[in-house]
């Protein structure tokens, strides 16, 4: 899956990166074409072309900010499109409506294509099986619930960024929800009070909400 220049940042959004209480972010943070005024919670400094926070391990960029910012943020947020795009369409499905869109752990899956034609609640211990290669396609036509008990296990060297969260609605990662990959969301991504996206980029087409959340953006 490329993700072309959105793949350079953690947390991506067109509207609003917003939080409350203490969310630790490792990895780069951009908003656009909303502007810097749209990021709150996160007590910006800015310097020029970019800004920092005391809870960003890395740079924060708005579409305000001095070129060539903008126009760097507009391939970003295009970019991301054609990723989600791409992962929604990726055909055929090895698997349609798994477990009727209820995946409750503990339950092992292999590379593929999975496909809800409706919601999907993921709960308890998901493991994801693979070599470093092998990539795991999610495509959800509706919403994309973690439970608090989920928790996403990559074993036999899969890689978060190669696990593929497609969402045409609301994401949501309750709290205590352990969550791995990446995630493309049509519309909002919200995270609740103390869950965690760790290794993984949260990538929205609208808003990313957290509440003392931890988000570490992959190394590959």
């Amino acid at each position: 899956m490329n993700l072309g220049a959105a793949g350079n940042y953690a947390i991506l959004a067109s509207s609003g990166i917003r939080t409350t209480g203490v969310t630790a972010v490792t990895g780069d943070m951009g908003i656009s074409p909303a502007g810097a005024s749209s990021i709150t919670g996160f007590g910006l400094t800015q310097f020029g072309t970019f800004a920092t926070s005391p809870q960003v391990v890395g740079m924060v960029y708005a579409a305000d900010y001095t070129a060539p910012t903008p126009a760097n943020l507009t391939t970003a947020v295009g970019n991301e499109v054609t990723a989600y795009n791409d992962a929604a369409g990726r055909t055929p499905a090895d698997s349609l409506n798994y477990l009727a869109g209820a995946v409750t752990g503990p339950q092992t899956l292999g590379r593929g294509v999975y496909k809800w034609t409706t919601g999907v609640t993921v709960s308890g211990t998901v493991t994801l099986n693979g070599g470093v290669n092998d990539v795991f396609i999610f495509q959800v036509a509706g919403t994309l619930n973690f439970s608090g008990s989920a928790k996403i296990v990559l074993t036999g060297g899969a890689r978060a960024c190669n696990v593929i969260w497609q969402s045409a609605s609301q994401v949501t990662l309750a709290g205590g929800a352990e969550t791995k990959g990446v995630i493309l969301g049509k519309t909002a991504i919200v995270a609740q009070s103390g869950a965690t996206l760790t290794p993984g980029r949260a990538l929205a087409q609208t808003a990313v909400t957290m509440i003392a959340n931890t988000v570490t953006a992959p190394t590959c």
